[in-house]
């Protein structure tokens, strides 16, 4: 297996979080990846119009550039990206009318038929490393921590591409490994909002009040999230809705990588809590799980 990385726009500037400390995992996993050279936007979303072929452009020749450089697998860390990527990737599998269209359109370019295998990163974690492997390079378990894994739009559906297959279970299974409690949860599927916090604000700010009040009638902890666009809305945007009501308790979050990279006993540092909620630090550190504040 020779893996090609493909970060997306969002883990260069707003989402490094998630970047940093990912790679930083798979350093200490000892998997060599190599991030493409030449990546551009992965669409930011899979287009639902059955003629909108020029908007499959962007995620396909991503997939193009990964096997120009040899790659037979494509590896992802946003919910989002991958969910684009790996439903383009089936159209270009699957149907041959639009496969020749794309090429044909795209003439410069060598064809493209799906040869890659397009993963998230919890399912390469899972599927070709091992959570027993995972599980042996845990030095700071996380016990005590109860998290609620929340998947949001774009970890499971449509199911052809979900994440671990078609049950929830793969983020749960994960915050085992590290050795804190999964917190079963109302909300774990819910949408945080997603672009309709421009659109419509108000049914943006309802979605987050839902997912905050389940969170908090389980008693969970902190959330954990694969998508920077529910940690803007979950996240970021919580204290403006915390603001708004007082029957609801602020909620942490993490991006999965983060705890996966402090179980695994990187710096927190390297993990840019910097660009989390000031809850989130506060969290590990009463909990002892970080020695110090991370600047």
């Amino acid at each position: 297996m020779k893996l090609a990385y493909y970060p997306g726009c969002t883990l260069k500037t707003k989402a490094k979080n998630l970047e940093d400390a990912a790679l930083a995992v798979l350093a200490k996993l000892g998997v060599e990846v190599h991030e493409m050279p030449r990546w551009n936007c992965c669409g930011a979303v899979f287009s639902l119009a059955d003629d909108d072929l020029i908007h499959q452009a962007a995620p396909v020749r991503n997939m193009i550039r990964a096997a120009q450089e040899g790659a037979d697998t494509l590896v992802t860390i946003c919910s989002q990206c991958y969910n684009t990527l790996a439903r383009a990737n089936n159209l270009m599998r699957s149907d041959e009318e639009k496969r020749d269209t794309l090429n044909r359109f795209m003439d410069e370019e060598p064809d493209y038929a799906g040869e890659l295998e397009v993963l998230h990163l919890l399912g390469f974690l899972r599927d070709h490393v091992g959570w027993d492997v995972v599980r042996q390079h845990v030095v700071r378990p996380l016990e005590g921590l109860r998290l609620a894994p929340f998947y949001g739009c774009t970890m499971l559906r449509p199911t052809e591409v979900a994440v671990g297959g078609e049950s929830a279970t793969i983020f749960s299974e994960l915050i085992e490994v590290l050795g804190a409690t999964p917190v079963q949860w109302a909300a774990a599927e819910e949408c945080c909002g997603s672009y309709q916090v421009l659109a419509n604000p108000e049914g943006a700010n309802l979605r987050l009040k839902r997912v905050l009040g389940a969170a908090n009638q389980a008693k969970a902890d902190a959330l954990v999230l694969s998508c920077p666009l529910c940690e803007y809305n979950l996240g970021t945007r919580q204290r403006h809705v915390l603001e708004e009501t007082n029957e609801l308790s602020p909620v942490p979050t993490f991006y999965f990588t983060q705890l996966l990279a402090i179980a695994l006993g990187v710096e927190p540092e390297v993990c840019r809590f910097d660009l989390n909620g000031s809850a989130a630090l506060e969290l590990l550190t009463q909990r002892e799980l970080v020695a110090v504040a991370a600047s």
